[in-house]
C-alpha cells in the first residue's frame, strides 16, 4: 500500500473505533439509509433557517434548496444521504417533482449526463419512498 492509502486506511479504522466507542451498534454502520434517520423539517422551520429570516427579501427556502440540489448535481450527486434529504426538504418547502427535475436537467450541461442520471435516480427513489409512506 502507498503512504496515502495507509493514511486513509488508518483514518477509516480510527473512525470505526470512535463510532464503536460512542455506540457499539455503530461498529458495522453502513451509510445506506442514513438519510432516513433525520426527519424532514417543516417548511416554516426551513424558512426561519434558510429563508427570509436569514436574508429579508432574499431567496426563499424552496429556491435555496433548489440551488443546493443544483450544486450537488454538478458535483456528481455523490453524497446520497445528503442529496436525498435535500430533495425531501425541497419538496417540503414547496418544490414539485417537475421543478426538481428541471434544476437537475439544467445542471447536466455543467456536470454531465452521468451526474444528471444519478441525481434523477435518487429523486425517483425519494418520491417512490414518499408515495409508499403515504400509502401506509
Amino acid at each position: 500500500m502507498t503512504e496515502v492509502s495507509n493514511i486513509w486506511a488508518e483514518m477509516m479504522a480510527q473512525g470505526q473505533r470512535m463510532a464503536k466507542a460512542f455506540n457499539p451498534a455503530l461498529e458495522n454502520f453502513q451509510p445506506q439509509g442514513f438519510d432516513k434517520l433525520w426527519p424532514t423539517m417543516p417548511k416554516e422551520v426551513m424558512e426561519m433557517i434558510w429563508g427570509n429570516a436569514f436574508n429579508p427579501g432574499g431567496l426563499d427556502a424552496k429556491t435555496r434548496l433548489l440551488v443546493v440540489l443544483a450544486g450537488m448535481t454538478v458535483l456528481g450527486a455523490q453524497a446520497e444521504p445528503a442529496f436525498k434529504a435535500t430533495v425531501r426538504h425541497a419538496a417540503e418547502a414547496g418544490a414539485d417533482k417537475k421543478e426538481i427535475a428541471e434544476v437537475i436537467w439544467q445542471m447536466s450541461m455543467l456536470g454531465g449526463l452521468p451526474a444528471m442520471g444519478r441525481a434523477m435516480q435518487m429523486v425517483e427513489e425519494v418520491f417512490a419512498e414518499t408515495s409508499e409512506e403515504k400509502d401506509e
